[in-house]
């Protein structure tokens, strides 16, 4: 783990020089085709410290890869930078290159047929996750202090609880996604990485714009189903975090948050997904034919064949479930749950095996999304020598308490 706060990667970055991280770069974290490099402010909460962006993030005169070959040669360059990356800059952070991303980031692993696996420093042998690979990758690896991903389905999340480091999905609409490719907007959010909590709570005071204190959570709650769906040996090898948790902030009470299943919540979570996706990029698909890679390709030729129909009792029930979830959260408290069911899959895991895992993963990673909550990964576990992440969410807009939280814990601050 880093210096809290990253000072010695910020070091590093100005004896080596912004211009060769491509040359420091050993574990293809970063884009070759489509690299870029800004330097910040020189004053600033964030003043010399390093980060990579996802490359779905516009910057004025350059072009955006999103993942995808195909999609580099059909679009031009951007006119103006995104504002969360310019935000970044704005607050003293050196940009020194775009990271790989999943192609059209629809998926979860990591591998891009195109571009090749960023290499999990932290799990050999095992997928990054996606589809913020290359910047999970980069903070892992301490190649940058900091980096910029997204989270539509688990896109930080997943990629976080693999490469042991720490991910944040804020609170839907807190960031702004202007300047970035959109894969389904009403669950698109933006994301960041870090080695250490301070790191995150420091960068996410800039994101959300929030230098207020939040007030300590009223209570911790245990969502037993998601540890039942995550099994015995998960819950097991994350016991010793939740004791740690339960330190911090007092012992938790457990609940049921799906009495139907998270498996059905996925099933909701995953016609809206496929849903926008097709609207918002079904004619592009149709137009250009671009040769996407087995999964990707998959996914969107069954997104091409939902209906109507099929949406509109989804929406209903994302809205009953966000009301759910609202009453358990709305007076303070904070869920406890496994990030994913399990560790980093192997890469060129076959097919089948890898899709079950992932309907395994997104019946847990859909909860924020669906009820339009904040979570973050705690670098907490290990499972046959492979990290493991413990997840906390909270009510809407509630980000800050999770970081200080996350701080707190990080920190073995014990109960006041």
């Amino acid at each position: 783990m880093s210096e809290p706060g990253g000072r010695a990667v910020a070091a590093r970055a100005v004896e080596f020089g912004m211009s060769e991280i491509l040359d420091r770069d050993t574990i293809g974290a970063f884009c070759r085709h489509t690299h870029v490099e800004l330097a910040g402010a020189a004053n600033g909460p964030l003043a010399g410290l390093t980060f990579g962006a996802k490359d779905i993030y516009d910057v004025a005169g350059h072009q955006t890869g999103f993942g995808s070959p195909d999609w580099l040669a059909t679009h031009g360059v951007a006119r103006t930078t995104a504002p969360t990356v310019q935000h970044l800059l704005d607050a003293g952070a050196h940009m020194v290159g775009k990271t790989h991303t999943d192609e059209l980031t629809y998926s979860l692993n990591g591998e891009n047929a195109h571009y090749g696996t960023p290499v999990n420093v932290n799990a050999p042998g095992r997928i990054p996750g996606g589809s913020s690979s290359g910047s999970a990758a980069a903070v892992a690896a301490a190649l940058v202090d900091f980096a910029l991903g997204s989270d539509t389905g688990g896109s930080v999340r997943a990629p976080a609880s693999f490469c042991g480091i720490y991910g944040m999905r804020p609170t839907h609409g807190r960031i702004p996604l202007e300047g970035a490719c959109p894969l389904a907007a009403s669950f698109d959010t933006a994301g960041w990485f870090a080695r250490d909590a301070v790191m995150m709570e420091r960068v996410g005071r800039v994101l959300l714009a929030d230098d207020v204190a939040a007030p300590k959570p009223a209570r911790l709650l245990l969502a037993q189903d998601a540890f039942a769906l995550a099994g015995e040996a998960v819950t097991k090898a994350l016991q010793p975090a939740l004791e740690r948790l339960a330190a911090v902030a007092g012992k938790p009470r457990p609940v049921t948050l799906a009495s139907e299943g998270l498996p059905q919540w996925f099933q909701v979570f995953r016609v809206l997904q496929g849903a926008e996706i097709w609207a918002q990029h079904g004619a592009w698909v149709t137009r250009v034919k671009p040769a996407l890679g087995p999964g990707v390709r998959d996914r969107m030729q069954w997104a091409a064949t939902v209906t109507a129909s099929d949406v509109a009792p989804a929406r209903q029930q994302r809205e009953e479930i966000a009301r759910r979830m609202h009453a358990l959260l709305d007076s303070g408290a904070v869920l406890i749950l496994p990030t994913l069911p399990g560790i980093a899959p192997l890469r060129n895991t076959p097919a089948a095996e890898s899709d079950e895992f992932r309907a395994r993963a997104m019946s847990l990673l859909c909860i924020a999304g669906l009820a339009r909550l904040p979570q973050i990964n705690l670098p907490l576990a290990k499972l046959h020598g492979c990290p493991l992440g413990l997840s906390l969410l909270a009510a809407r807009n509630g980000d800050t308490m999770l970081l200080e939280l996350a701080r707190r814990i990080d920190a073995g601050t014990v109960k006041e």
